[in-house]
C-alpha cells in the first residue's frame, strides 16, 4: 500500500510569543516537527509533503534535516487546515493509495495508530482519528451513527446533548488520496471566520454516499502544543516515558528522574546510566558501557565496555571503541578513540584519531583550529602522551611514541620516538628568598605612604 503523508507546519503559534515557528520548538532534542515525522516514517510513505507558512524557510531546513527527500509547499495565508492540505495538492494530484493528514504540534501520536487507520480504510472511505476527552471543553464531536461517523460538530454549533458527548476529533485523517483532495477541492468557507476546515469534508462526503468512520485513540496521543506551558507538560512526558521505555529495555538509571533523552537516543542492554546525564540528539551507547553522572552527550556512539564520565562532554562526531575510557572534565569532539583508549581526565580532543590502547596524560589539547580552518591530528597504536601536551594540527604522533610532559608538539613524531618540545628549565639558588624579602619591603613601604 502506497502512503503518502501531509504534515501541517504553518502556523505560527502566537502563543508561544516567540519568533520560532511552533513546529521547530524542540522536544526530546529535536523539533517538534521531526516526532510528527518520525511517526509517519514508520508507515515507510512513498511521498512526503510539508505545508509550511511562517517561517518557510526555516521549517523547510529542519524538515530536510531529518528527510531530505520531504517535499515542502507554501501556505502563504493561513486559510484554515483544509486550506491547508489542498496546497498539497498539485504534488499529490496523481499519488496512488492513502494519504493521512497529520500535524507538526502534535507529537504524541503513535505508528500503531496511524496503522489502524490505515486498516479501517477497507470499511470506511473516510477515517477521523477520534479521542475519550476527559475534559472536552470546546473540542469538536465526533457525532456517530452505529459504528460510522455521521457528522463532526464543533462545540460552538453543538446542541446540549452534542456537548454531553466526549467523543472528540483529533483532526487527523485518512482517506485515498484522490477522495482526500476530491473532497477538500469541495470546500467552502461560509463561516464566521472565513476559513475552510479540513472536518468539513466528513459532511461531504457523506453527501456523496461515502462512509466515514472513526479510529479510537488514548488522549494523551493527541496532545497538541500551543504554549510555554503546554511545550514544558510535553516535555515532562516524553522524558518520563522514555525512562520508562529505557528501564523496560534493561537500561539501568540509577536516578531515572535526572536522565533526559532525546527522541533518536539509542541505549543498549546492561548499559548504565548514572544521574544528571543529558543525552542530545544522534546518541548510541552500547551494551554494557557506562555513563556515569554529569555528562553531556550529542551526535556521538559509544561502543561496548566503554566508560564515560563523570563530567565528561561527546560532541558530534565523537566515536568510542570497545573498552575505552574517558574520563572527568574530558571534551571530545570530532574525534575516533579506537579500542582501550584512556583519556582520563581535563583534556580536550578535536578532529584527533587516536590508535587503540593508546594513553592520553591530563591537561592534553588538540590545537585543532587555525583561526580559519580546522585540522586534524593523528596519534598511532600504544602511544603515551605526556601531560599538559599541546598537539598544533596538523601533526602524526607514531605508534608507541612518548611525548615529554608540558610539550608543545608542531612537528610529526616518528613511531618509537619521544619528543620533548619545552624550555629548558633554568635555577637559581636562594634567589626566591632574596626575591620575597624584596617584595615584602615594599609592600611594607607602600603601608607607611
Amino acid at each position: 500500500m502506497q502512503v503518502s503523508l501531509i504534515i501541517l507546519a504553518a502556523g505560527q503559534g502566537t502563543r508561544m510569543n516567540s519568533d520560532l515557528p511552533k513546529v521547530l520548538h524542540p522536544l526530546g532534542g529535536v523539533p517538534l516537527l521531526h516526532h510528527a515525522m518520525t511517526t509517519g516514517r514508520a508507515l515507510d510513505p512513498a511521498r512526503t509533503v510539508v505545508v509550511a507558512g511562517h517561517g518557510a524557510e526555516a521549517v523547510a531546513a529542519a524538515a530536510h534535516a531529518f528527510d531530505d527527500t520531504a517535499e515542502i509547499v507554501l501556505q502563504a495565508e493561513q486559510l484554515g487546515t483544509g486550506h491547508a492540505v489542498a496546497q498539497a495538492a498539485p504534488l499529490l494530484a496523481d499519488a496512488p493509495g492513502e494519504a493521512i493528514v497529520l500535524y507538526g504540534d502534535t507529537p504524541f501520536i503513535r505508528a500503531e495508530t496511524l496503522q489502524a487507520m490505515l486498516d479501517a480504510r477497507t470499511r470506511h472511505a473516510v477515517v477521523v482519528l477520534g479521542f475519550h476527552a476527559r475534559d472536552p471543553g470546546r473540542y469538536g464531536r465526533l457525532i456517530l451513527n452505529g459504528d460510522a461517523l455521521d457528522r463532526i460538530t464543533e462545540w460552538k454549533d453543538a446542541t446540549s446533548a452534542e456537548r454531553a458527548v466526549t467523543l472528540c476529533n483529533s483532526g487527523v485523517i485518512c482517506a485515498e488520496t484522490r477522495t482526500l483532495l476530491s473532497l477538500v477541492a469541495s470546500l467552502e468557507n461560509a463561516n464566521a471566520a472565513g476559513e475552510y476546515y479540513l472536518t468539513d469534508i466528513v459532511a461531504l462526503a457523506r453527501a456523496r454516499g461515502l462512509s466515514a468512520g472513526v479510529v479510537i485513540c488514548d488522549e494523551d496521543e493527541t496532545l497538541g502544543i500551543n504554549s510555554r506551558p503546554q511545550l514544558a507538560g510535553a516535555e515532562a512526558a516524553f522524558q518520563s516515558r522514555a525512562r520508562a521505555a529505557a528501564l523496560e529495555d534493561g537500561v539501568t538509571l540509577t536516578a531515572p528522574e535526572t536522565v533526559f533523552f532525546a527522541l533518536d537516543t539509542v541505549i543498549g542492554r546492561d548499559a548504565t546510566v548514572g544521574p544528571n546525564v543529558v543525552f542530545g540528539p544522534g546518541v548510541t551507547v552500547e551494551s554494557g558501557a557506562e555513563i556515569r553522572a554529569f555528562c553531556h552527550l550529542e551526535g556521538c556512539h559509544i561502543s561496548r565496555g566503554a566508560t564515560v564520565g563523570p563530567f565528561a562532554r561527546l560532541r558530534p562526531g565523537a566515536e568510542l571503541a570497545e573498552d575505552v575510557h574517558v574520563g572527568n572534565f574530558v571534551e571530545i569532539k570530532n574525534a575516533i578513540l579506537d579500542e582501550g583508549v584512556k583519556v582520563g581526565h581535563l583534556t580536550y580532543l578535536g578532529d584527533a584519531n587516536i590508535g587503540e590502547h593508546t594513553n592520553i596524560g591530563a591537561g592534553t589539547v588538540t590545537c585543532n583550529y587555525d583561526g580559519v580552518m580546522k585540522h586534524r591530528t593523528v596519534i598511532g597504536k600504544r602511544a603515551f602522551i605526556g601531560s599538559d601536551t599541546m598537539l598544533v594540527a596538523p601533526v602524526t604522533v607514531g605508534d608507541g611514541a612518548l611525548t615529554a610532559s608540558g610539550s608543545v608538539i608542531t612537528e610529526d613524531v616518528p613511531p618509537e620516538a619521544i619528543a620533548i618540545a619545552r624550555a629548558r628549565q633554568v635555577v637559581k639558588p636562594g634567589l626566591a628568598t632574596r626575591l620575597f624579602e624584596k617584595l615584602r619591603a615594599v609592600k611594607a613601604a607602600k603601608k607607611k605612604d
